[in-house]
C-alpha cells in the first residue's frame, strides 16, 4: 500500500473538513433562514458539485486555478508557486467539490430547529450570528456532525477533481484513489485489491455511523 498517499489523503481531508466546519454553518444558516428569493441560486450553485461530472468541475477549476488566469497569475507571482498541480490547489478544489457535503445535512439540521426559539433568540436582543452560534448549531449538532463525516469520507474518496487539478504528483498531490488507478494501470491487481478493500471497510463505517446519528434523532415508533 502506498503509505504516502494514505498520509496526504488524510491531510487533505482534514484540512478540507476543518474548513468547511467554518464555511459551511454561516452558508447553511444564511440559507436556511433568509427570505430573498434568489437564495434558491445559490442554493442550487452550491449543490451543483452533486451532479456536474468531477471532470467537468476539475476542468474549470484547472483554468481558474492555472497561471493564465487572474488569480493563478497573482499567486504565482505572490508566493512564487502556481495553484495548479500542488496541495493548495488541491485543498481549494477539494473545498469546492465537497461543500454541498458539508452544507446539506446542515441545512435539513436547521430546517428541524423550532423558529419559535430562533426568533426569541433575535428578540432577547442577540444578533443574526450569535443566535446562530448559540442557538442553532447547539440543536443541530447531529447535522454538524453528519456534515463534518461525510466531507472526510467525500474528500478521502475523490478523484476526477483531483486528477484534474492536482495531477499526479507523489508526495505532493497523488491521494489513495490515484494510487489505486495507477495499481491497476500497471496491471497491480493484488495491491490495488488491498486499498480498495481499505477505502470499502472505511465507506462502509462512515455510513453506519452516519445512518446510526440520524437515526438517534428520529422519534420512537410507538409500541402498541
Amino acid at each position: 500500500m502506498d503509505w504516502d498517499a494514505v498520509e496526504l489523503s488524510l491531510r487533505l481531508a482534514g484540512a478540507t473538513t476543518l474548513i468547511l466546519l467554518l464555511v459551511a454553518p454561516m452558508l447553511a444558516g444564511w440559507l436556511a433562514f433568509s427570505r430573498r428569493r434568489w437564495t434558491v441560486v445559490v442554493e442550487a450553485v452550491v449543490a451543483l458539485p452533486l451532479v456536474l461530472p468531477p471532470t467537468v468541475l476539475g476542468f474549470y477549476l484547472l483554468v481558474a486555478l492555472g497561471t493564465q488566469s487572474p488569480v493563478g497569475q497573482w499567486w504565482a507571482e505572490t508566493t512564487g508557486r502556481p495553484l495548479a498541480f500542488t496541495f493548495t490547489g488541491l485543498l481549494i478544489a477539494s473545498v469546492l467539490h465537497s461543500l454541498p457535503f458539508a452544507v446539506q445535512p446542515l441545512l435539513a439540521a436547521f430546517a428541524s430547529v423550532d423558529r419559535r426559539l430562533v426568533e426569541a433568540s433575535t428578540v432577547l436582543g442577540r444578533g443574526w450570528w450569535s443566535t446562530l452560534l448559540r442557538v442553532v448549531l447547539p440543536l443541530s449538532r447531529h447535522g454538524v456532525v453528519t456534515a463534518a463525516v461525510l466531507t472526510f469520507a467525500h474528500t478521502i474518496g475523490e478523484f476526477g477533481v483531483v486528477l484534474m487539478v492536482g495531477g499526479n504528483i507523489p508526495g505532493e498531490t497523488r491521494t489513495v484513489a490515484i494510487s489505486i488507478y495507477d495499481s491497476v494501470q500497471a496491471f497491480d491487481y493484488a495491491t490495488a485489491g488491498r486499498t480498495s478493500l481499505v477505502l470499502l471497510v472505511f465507506s462502509l463505517l462512515v455510513l453506519v455511523v452516519t445512518y446510526a446519528l440520524n437515526r438517534g434523532g428520529r422519534p420512537a415508533w410507538p409500541q402498541g
